[in-house]
């Protein structure tokens, strides 16, 4: 009996492949390029064929189709095709993807010195190119980071610096059916707790492996975790509506926007939202720091690679350099809300003014830190799980802070183990 399951891959695989093969068109000698997008979306879409379209008038004989999976099966259906080894030439790499992909052989390493526009990327775009073992397997189009949002009609005069001015700040704005802070208590609130602890753990982090410290203790074993993990209790019982218990992405933003709350910690999409909500009194300000004036997070972000079985990939690199390109790559990053790759950028009153001042800020100050996340440790995953269930029961009074931080210290202990 045929797996149900198998043959409807089988169908979807063929499906993109039968429409989708590289190499031959309608026109003799013409080279038609293949390239899927994973984080798909109608507007996003329409600016990228806005983009190709732009590349296959300045390179005559090359015309470029662009697939476009649904979004929350896009990756999937990517690795299906990437398993095929044919029909694919360009493609979008996330940062959760790039190493399997890597791994696999499925990336061609796209070539940097030799390039013109390389010097041109910003320090961060050329660190994160060649995040994985060292070489280029994609060029990012934009980074994701997050800064603080603050509603200056709450009597704000001035941003807070840190979590504890934060918390001083908040309880002062809460009164009636405001409240300070939309905080994250529901799936994903526990990355808030752990850019706590980490900002409070000062200069004894590792950047390189931020779950643990210089002299490798995870943490989550020191006295300032505890003190940034009952902080971050105090936020939400005393700075924060009682719902935002289960508050996810979509509750925070909208707590700020509809004026229940005057502050929020979020990534540069938000902007766009604010300004469209008609909310116009308010600012950002790089991420609040610890006692001893360091701040760290993750940066997402995603960006263009070549396929290692391109059959065009002189034509298949050229597309990628550009798209990545200062006017293509600062159009991509407007278009998408996102930090941008281009140095130019910094000139562009877009991102230099007003909302987007605060990520300038943040990257000219060297103790505003940008991390790496253990996601390549097996534990990863089920850890986000975890942590997230044991903010919940810390929140709700289940559990005290030493029993969560003792817990997330054995995990990273363990883990490290496992990899060493």
């Amino acid at each position: 009996m045929r797996n149900p399951v198998l043959v409807a891959t089988a169908t979807v695989v063929t499906l993109l492949l039968t429409g989708c093969g590289s190499g031959s068109s309608g026109q003799p000698g013409e080279i038609r390029l293949r390239m899927i997008e994973s984080l798909t979306g109608p507007e996003r879409t329409k600016l990228i064929k806005s983009l190709l379209a732009d590349f296959e008038r300045a390179n005559p004989g090359v015309t470029v189709e662009l697939i476009s999976p649904p979004l929350d099966s896009a990756d999937q259906k990517i690795t299906q095709i990437l398993q095929t080894k044919k029909g694919l030439d360009v493609l979008e790499v996330r940062d959760h993807t790039a190493k399997s992909f890597s791994n696999n052989g499925w990336l061609a390493e796209l070539p940097t010195t030799e390039w013109a526009g390389w010097p041109a990327l910003t320090e961060l775009a050329q660190k994160k190119a060649v995040e994985v073992g060292g070489k280029a397997y994609l060029i990012p189009y934009g980074f994701y980071q997050r800064t603080l949002f603050y509603r200056t009609d709450f009597g704000m005069t001035a941003p807070p610096a840190t979590w504890q001015e934060l918390y001083e700040a908040g309880k002062r704005m809460t009164t009636g059916d405001r409240y300070g802070y939309s905080f994250r208590g529901g799936k994903g609130g526990a990355d808030y707790a752990v850019m706590m602890i980490s900002a409070y753990n000062g200069d004894q982090l590792n950047p390189e492996k931020s779950f643990y410290l210089k002299d490798k203790r995870t943490i989550f074993s020191t006295p300032e975790a505890a003190q940034a993990l009952d902080l971050f209790v105090k936020i939400f019982k005393e700075a924060s509506p009682p719902d935002s218990v289960s508050w996810g992405y979509p509750e925070m933003v909208q707590g700020f926007t509809s004026g229940v709350t005057g502050m929020l910690i979020q990534d540069p999409e938000v902007i766009k939202t604010v300004e469209e909500s008609g909310v116009t009194a308010w600012s950002t300000a790089p991420i609040p720091k610890g006692p001893t004036g360091y701040a760290y997070q993750p940066v997402g972000y995603a960006g263009w690679g070549v396929t290692s079985f391109s059959e065009h990939p002189a034509e298949a690199v050229k597309l990628v350099q550009f798209l990545s390109e200062a006017e293509q790559s600062i159009a991509f990053a407007k278009g998408n809300s996102l930090i941008p790759i281009s140095k130019e950028a910094q000139n562009d009153p877009q991102f230099s003014q007003g909302a987007w001042k605060a990520y300038l800020q943040a990257q000219q100050d060297p103790k505003q830190v940008i991390t790496i996340r253990p996601v390549d440790y097996p534990g990863w995953s089920q850890f986000l799980v975890d942590s997230d269930r044991d903010v919940q029961s810390l929140i709700t009074g289940k559990k005290g802070t030493a029993e969560v931080l003792k817990a997330w210290d054995a995990f990273w202990v363990d883990q490290a183990k496992k990899v060493s």
